[in-house]
C-alpha cells in the first residue's frame, strides 16, 4: 500500500507538470508517452504468439501523433496539411513490411498493428487537441480532464468500498459495482463544478456534462481494458508503476473517454 501511495504520488506530479510547464513539454511528453503504452500494447499482444509489427507500428504511431500535433496546434499553416502524405506512406509500411515476414496469419499481425495505434497513439493526439481547442495553447481543458478523470476514479474506489453492492459488469470486472460507478460520476461532476468557478471557458453545466461523459465513458474503457487483459490472460499490463501495473492500467478510462470529450467540446465550441 505504501509504495502504491509513493508511486501515485510521483506519477500524479509528473502528469500535472507535463501539463503546466508550456506546450512544447506538454507534447513531447504525450509523444513519449503514448509510444510506451502502444509498446507495452505489442509486448502484450506478442505472449500470445501473435507478432504485430513493433518497429512500423511505433513509426506509425510517431508520425500520426506528431502530423495532428502539428496540425492541431496550428491548423491554418499549409505545410501541416501536406504532412498527412506521411501517415499514408507509415500505414503503407505496415503492410509492406509484412510481405517480408514468413508468418502463417499476415493479416492478424497487420490488424493487431493497427489496433494498438487506434488504441493508444490515437486517444492522446485527441487529448493533445484539447489544449487547443479554442485556439491557441491553454491547459485548462487537459488539466480539468485529468482532474475528472482521477475525481471519478476515486469516487467509484471510494463509493464502492463503502456502498458497493450491485455488481456492474461482473464478467469483465468482478469488483466494479453500480452503486462506485454512480458515486465517481456524482463525484467527478462536483469536482467539474468546482473547476467552472475558476475555469471559465465554459458555463458550469458544461463543464458538468464533460465530467459526466469523462466517467461514464471513461467506466467503459476501464471494462474494454479488463476485457483486454482477460482475453490474453494477465492480471497487469506491465510493471512500470509499482504497485499500479503498466500504463495501460493508468490510462485505460482516457483512452476511450477522451476522443469523446473532444467531440463534445468541438461542437459546442464551433
Amino acid at each position: 500500500m505504501k509504495t502504491r501511495a509513493i508511486t501515485g504520488f510521483f506519477f500524479i506530479i509528473v502528469m500535472l507538470a507535463s501539463v503546466l510547464l508550456g506546450q512544447w513539454v506538454f507534447g513531447g511528453f504525450f509523444l513519449l508517452l503514448s509510444l510506451f503504452c502502444l509498446n507495452e500494447f505489442y509486448s502484450l499482444i506478442k505472449q500470445t504468439g501473435i507478432s504485430p509489427n513493433l518497429s512500423t507500428g511505433i513509426l506509425s504511431g510517431l508520425v500520426i501523433y506528431t502530423v495532428f500535433a502539428l496540425f492541431s496546434s496550428d491548423s491554418y499553416n499549409l505545410l501541416y496539411h501536406k504532412l498527412i502524405f506521411l501517415i499514408v506512406i507509415a500505414i503503407t509500411a505496415v503492410f509492406a513490411q509484412e510481405l517480408f515476414k514468413k508468418t502463417p496469419a499476415p493479416f492478424t499481425n497487420i490488424a493487431y498493428t493497427f489496433l494498438g495505434l487506434i488504441l493508444t497513439v490515437v486517444p492522446f493526439t485527441f487529448f493533445h487537441a484539447l489544449a487547443y481547442i479554442q485556439l491557441g495553447f491553454n491547459f485548462h481543458f487537459p488539466l480539468a480532464f485529468l482532474l475528472m478523470l482521477w475525481a471519478n476514479d476515486t469516487g467509484a474506489y471510494l463509493s464502492g468500498m463503502a456502498f458497493g453492492k450491485h455488481k456492474l459488469f461482473e464478467r469483465h470486472s468482478p469488483k466494479k459495482t453500480w452503486e462506485g460507478f454512480i458515486g465517481g460520476v456524482a463525484i467527478a461532476a462536483g469536482v467539474g463544478l468546482i473547476i467552472s468557478h475558476y475555469f471559465l471557458e465554459l458555463e458550469w453545466s458544461q463543464w458538468v456534462i464533460m465530467a459526466v461523459l469523462i466517467g461514464t465513458v471513461g467506466t467503459m474503457g476501464d471494462l474494454v481494458e479488463s476485457m483486454f487483459k482477460r482475453s490474453i490472460n494477465v492480471k497487469d499490463s506491465g510493471g512500470i508503476l509499482p504497485g499500479h501495473g503498466g500504463l495501460l492500467d493508468r490510462f485505460d478510462g482516457l483512452f476511450l473517454a477522451v476522443p469523446i470529450v473532444y467531440s463534445y467540446l468541438y461542437l459546442i465550441s464551433k
